[in-house]
């Protein structure tokens, strides 16, 4: 049963049997968002609560079908003509019409949001005109031929020009004020890194979600969320720990819901400058020059993960090893190369020859709860690293702070993950050549940059022809995986824990825990 489909024989349900009606789930998530501003951060942790109050054109299903929203078709007349049909009837929550000028209201905002970690310019970076061709009725028109513009539009939240005007304060949206969407939760209350208070939307456009009330709990602890959930305070937790899942598994009392993930982690060495800030030599000296900005130094770190133990060891099986920058079901990914390999002495040797055989210092600094056993991982690679000579320590910090700081340069090598259904997507966020004019780079934060990344990359994100296309995606990825501008780790198993008797969870393959992907169980 899909979800929208059981959205509606819920509400049948409650509307026959009174007693069905107040439904509540309470869910313990690790990781809070950093705004209710829907344009300040484009990150799976702001996403996912935000989805259930704002909307989007389109929203990707959980296997990259984009769902209408407030959008129920969209064609290409030309390479540089998209028309988009809108929804009738739909309101923000306060009343207010959505109307065909919030597209554009909307979309002029994205590039211009302040002090945000990533923006979501990517998605209307080809977009030179909106034309309003009758109120339900727009063509988009490009400056360039876009053939992501289908995922491009299920990525931007919708505002309202009456509501939010033209530049809404962040802070506005984080105090509630104009955290005023279309979506299917109406905000009650947010207290920042603890809780987010949500009701159901009586007048939402479609079939009314089958949760009255909604509590969403951050509990960025591992062990302090089972505890939560074993005890009965939640309902339904997400990131369930390694160490937990089996005992979990073995106990009837409640359910488990995977998924393979779209998400895959990894290392971004700052590689571009001279020096950089957590690199020494083995007597804590600064170096004359930054070794990350070697290759065959970046080589030597890859080659000094043990992929496998990682995913076998620290994350029983919940983890399989990465074997490039994209994930397994990722459209246009590499032919599969074979496992990265794990090399002691090769690693030593690039390191003598690239005249560092003593090895140096260095600090990688990474999330702490913001996704699995993330600061484990950190201590497992520092081991590893320190093996092969390189004096590895680590700094875990909140990934608030994290994401602050790596925006601002602050490291020498950053822990973090992406995802994404596309090979092309991580490649022109994460590694293309930061320019915020045309979209490139948002979450390029070491400002690597590649010309034999960027030119193929280019033409790709200009190409219609998918075959086309995907030759010079291969390019690209093949340009990124010689280089080791950034260096793969694993890719994550996603795990959610619920109590039988109050929720089924639809899981994601992009990690979202949300309201809009559970049910009751009956």
């Amino acid at each position: 049963m899909s979800k929208r489909i059981a959205a509606a024989f819920f509400a049948a349900c409650a509307l026959a049997c009174p007693a069905m009606a107040q439904r509540s789930l309470t869910m313990g998530v690790q990781t809070p968002p950093s705004a209710l501003d829907p344009h300040f951060h484009n990150t799976t942790n702001n996403t996912m609560m935000l989805m259930q109050i704002y909307e989007r054109l389109f929203e990707l299903d959980n296997k990259a079908v984009p769902e209408p929203r407030l959008a129920t078709a969209m064609r290409a007349i030309d390479d540089l003509t998209w028309e988009v049909t809108l929804r009738q009837g739909v309101r923000f929550h306060d009343g207010t019409p959505f109307e065909a000028d919030d597209i554009a209201n909307t979309f002029a905002r994205i590039p211009t949001v302040p002090n945000s970690p990533a923006l979501y310019t990517p998605a209307v970076r080809t977009i030179s005109t909106i034309e309003i061709v009758n109120p339900t009725t727009i063509r988009i028109r490009t400056h360039e031929p876009n053939p992501l513009m289908r995922f491009d539009m299920a990525a931007p939240f919708i505002l309202s020009r009456r509501i939010h005007g033209q530049n809404p304060a962040t802070s506005d949206f984080t105090s509630g004020r104009l955290a005023i969407g279309t979506g299917p939760y109406r905000l009650v209350s947010f207290a920042q890194n603890e809780r987010l208070e949500l009701r159901r939307n009586d007048t939402y456009w479609g079939p009314p979600e089958p949760w009255d009330r909604v509590t969403v709990r951050f509990i960025p602890q591992a062990a302090s969320r089972s505890a939560a959930l074993l005890a009965g305070e939640v309902d339904l937790i997400d990131y369930v720990p390694v160490q937990d899942v089996e005992n979990i598994r073995r106990d009837p009392r409640f359910a488990l819901f995977e998924v393979d993930s779209v998400t895959f982690v990894y290392l971004f060495p700052d590689s571009m400058r001279d020096p950089s800030p957590f690199v020494a030599d083995r007597a804590g000296n600064p170096l004359p020059r930054n070794p990350l900005a070697d290759r065959r130094v970046r080589e030597a770190l890859s080659l000094a993960i043990n992929r496998e133990a990682i995913a076998t060891r620290l994350y029983n099986g919940l983890a399989t090893p990465a074997d490039q920058f994209a994930a397994p079901i990722a459209e246009h990914r590499l032919p599969t190369p074979g496992p990265l390999p794990h090399d002691i002495a090769r690693a030593r040797a690039l390191l003598a020859e690239a005249g560092y055989p003593d090895g140096f210092r260095l600090t990688v600094h990474g999330p702490n709860g913001f996704f699995p056993s993330d600061q484990n991982l950190l201590q497992a690679l520092a081991q590893q690293f320190t093996r092969v000579g390189i004096e590895t320590t680590v700094q875990a910090l909140p990934p608030a702070n994290l994401f602050t700081r790596a925006t601002n340069r602050d490291f020498s090598m950053f822990m973090t993950y992406f995802s994404s259904y596309l090979t092309i997507n991580p490649l022109r966020q994460v590694v293309a050549t930061r320019n915020p004019d045309i979209g490139f780079g948002p979450f390029n934060r070491q400002r690597y940059s590649n010309p034999a990344i960027d030119e193929p990359l280019r033409l790709a994100l200009t190409t219609m022809d998918p075959e086309r296309r995907q030759v010079l995606t291969h390019q690209a990825a093949q340009a990124l995986q010689h280089d080791k501008g950034v260096i793969p780790v694993i890719f994550l198993r996603n795990t959610w824990a619920g109590r039988r008797d109050r929720v089924v969870y639809d899981p994601s393959p992009v990690n979202h825990t949300s309201a809009v992907h559970a049910r009751p169980p009956n």
